[in-house]
């Protein structure tokens, strides 16, 4: 069963790369989108996710995801790849258009049923992540948390800091958390899960597809 659900994740391949959500691919069917600082380790979370080695871009240049990439991994479920924020050395101009971009698809995609939020477990919580949560919540989207680079700190150490956050964010609904390495491959198959639930991927129903 654990050999399926790697499979079907493995199926994700890219789909398309657009400045605005206006060129974005068709509003229907599920996708759960990946967001965070762009040194929080979004594409390395999303090449471990679906054990594939170079789905996502990984770059030593924080800033690199300027678009929405859409990855499909069938016709009804996608994932989503959100432009990062931060570090980016870009102009403020730019900056601009796409936190633009982002505001518009998290208010307005009808086909959003999650957010995957990455703090790097050594700067949980920044600005940017508090101004993620509080729109979550007030759009009532469900988030999961991976708090990663986890495999950066000792296990205790890892462990403290992911009490600490759950403690910080007990009051607010809906949201979870967990640690995550890409480097590892530790928290994968928890992820995958909480992805399992939101896509509705029966596992039963994906063995037959094979």
């Amino acid at each position: 069963m654990q050999t399926k659900m790697i499979n079907y994740y493995q199926r994700a391949n890219f789909q398309t790369s657009v400045p605005k959500p206006s060129l974005a691919p068709p509003d229907s069917g599920m996708e759960v989108a990946f967001a965070g600082r762009s040194n929080a380790g979004k594409s390395s979370a999303l090449n471990a996710i679906t054990n594939q080695n170079a789905l996502a871009r990984v770059s030593k240049t924080p800033g690199r995801t300027q678009h929405l990439i859409f990855f499909e991994l069938d016709e009804q479920r996608r994932l989503v790849d959100l432009p990062g924020y931060g570090y980016a050395k870009v102009p403020l101009k730019i900056k601009q258009q796409w936190q633009k971009a982002m505001e518009t698809y998290l208010n307005e995609r009808q086909s959003l049923r999650g957010l995957i939020l990455m703090m790097d477990i050594r700067h949980p919580l920044t600005d940017f992540d508090i101004q993620m949560l509080d729109w979550a919540v007030h759009s009532e989207m469900p988030v999961h948390i991976l708090l990663t680079k986890a495999d950066k700190l000792k296990h205790g150490a890892a462990k403290n800091t992911l009490l600490k956050v759950k403690r910080e964010l007990q009051d607010l609904p809906d949201i979870s958390l967990q640690l995550f390495s890409a480097t590892k491959k530790s928290g994968v198959d928890e992820a995958r899960a909480i992805l399992d639930t939101w896509l509705e991927i029966n596992q039963a129903t994906d063995i037959q597809e094979e």
